[in-house]
């Protein structure tokens, strides 16, 4: 964290900040402080609406604690592969979970979500995942539940037999389209009621602008996933002076 910890005196301002219903990033000036820092510091401690400076900062010290008192295995960074930073990669898993949870993930499946994605791999076992992370198979195996009924990730098993969790490009196209289509009912729903309330009511109105709207922004994400589903399978391997070169793996 740039700057190192935040102090009480900064998770005051944050708080400050939340109840004059200031932006992450605005407050995040206010302290010289990434705007990563403020965001994650928020959802870590109970997102916008339950924030309280002086429980955000007992929580701190008591996993600061806990963390010095008995770290478990695992619990410090990974050694990484192709000289990176191991701190730098963990910091970095961190603010991507924070991201997600931003986006609306539940804290779990965002922490999940993260690891798989800043593996080489993209796969990993439900006791890697739960060695990483330091949490139960239980709870590795809710998180997972969840995110293959978001179209997230994906299973498959492996030479040994072993059940892994997947991450890869065609999961991108699969969640858009989802995304697009989840919104089909509510048009299917909104446009039967302009019949029965009556057409040209203001409520019958309200309801068929919605679904056109809807509609016409959901076959626009269809066409454009369709359209951009190529730039999923697009390698950019780079040259010797480091600019890269894209080229496509696909015929």
């Amino acid at each position: 964290m740039p700057g190192g910890r935040l102090t009480q005196q900064e998770r005051q301002q944050i708080s400050v900040g939340l109840a004059d219903g200031l932006a992450y990033a605005e407050i995040a000036r206010g302290l010289d402080r990434p705007t990563s820092t403020i965001t994650r510091e928020v959802m870590r401690n109970g997102g916008p609406a339950d924030y309280r400076a002086d429980l955000a900062h007992r929580a701190t010290q008591q996993r600061t604690h806990r963390h010095k008192k008995a770290a478990p295995p695992g619990a410090q960074a990974l050694p990484q592969p192709y000289g990176r930073d191991a701190e730098a990669v963990r910091d970095y898993q961190e603010a991507l979970t924070t991201v997600y949870m931003t986006s609306g993930l539940p804290k779990m499946m965002a922490r999940v979500l993260g690891c798989l994605y800043t593996t080489d791999t993209g796969s990993l076992t439900a006791s890697e995942l739960a060695q990483r992370l330091q949490v139960s198979p239980a709870s590795i195996s809710k998180a997972i539940t969840f995110l293959e009924s978001q179209d997230l990730v994906r299973r498959e098993r492996d030479e040994r037999r072993r059940e892994r969790y997947v991450v890869d490009d065609d999961l991108w196209y699969q969640a858009m389209v989802r995304s697009a289509r989840a919104n089909d009912q509510f048009i299917e729903t909104a446009r039967r009621g302009i019949g029965i309330l009556g057409h040209g009511t203001p409520a019958a109105t309200r309801l068929e602008n919605a679904a056109r709207f809807l509609d016409f922004v959901s076959e626009g994400l269809i066409r454009a996933a369709e359209q951009g589903r190529e730039v999923l399978y697009t390698r950019t391997p780079t040259t010797p002076d480091g600019a890269a070169t894209p080229r496509s793996d696909r015929a």
